[in-house]
């Protein structure tokens, strides 16, 4: 079964950074699209960025210019950076992988916190 593990999460002060990491078990991981989601308290999870298997990003307008999707394929791993952190980035953030379809993520990690002080 193919398992995707986060790490990186952690408690920063507003305008810091951080970059999360995501270790995926499987065997096809650089032949499709790769994506960060968070949940924020109280609230639904919501996209944050898309990387293809080619290194074509896109973002949600929130983080656009502060947060970068990469990937190493070699490795298996997806990234997060985030710069400029705040407050309402606090959220768990998950990895997730779009192996059968194009529109939805079908498989997830099991998250990772983040919480940003003012």
């Amino acid at each position: 079964q193919v398992q995707l593990v986060e790490s990186g999460g952690g408690l920063v002060q507003a305008g810091g950074s951080l970059r999360l990491s995501c270790a995926d078990s499987g065997r096809t991981f650089g032949r499709h699209d790769m994506g960060w989601y968070r949940q924020a308290p109280g609230k639904g999870r919501e996209f944050v960025a898309r990387i293809g298997a080619r290194g074509g990003t896109s973002y949600a307008v929130s983080v656009q210019g502060r947060f970068t999707i990469s990937r190493d394929n070699a490795e298996n791993t997806l990234y997060l950076q985030m710069n400029s952190l705040k407050p309402d980035d606090t959220a768990v953030y998950y990895c997730a992988g779009f192996r059968a379809t194009i529109t939805m993520p079908d498989y997830w990690g099991q998250g990772t916190q983040v919480t940003v002080s003012s």
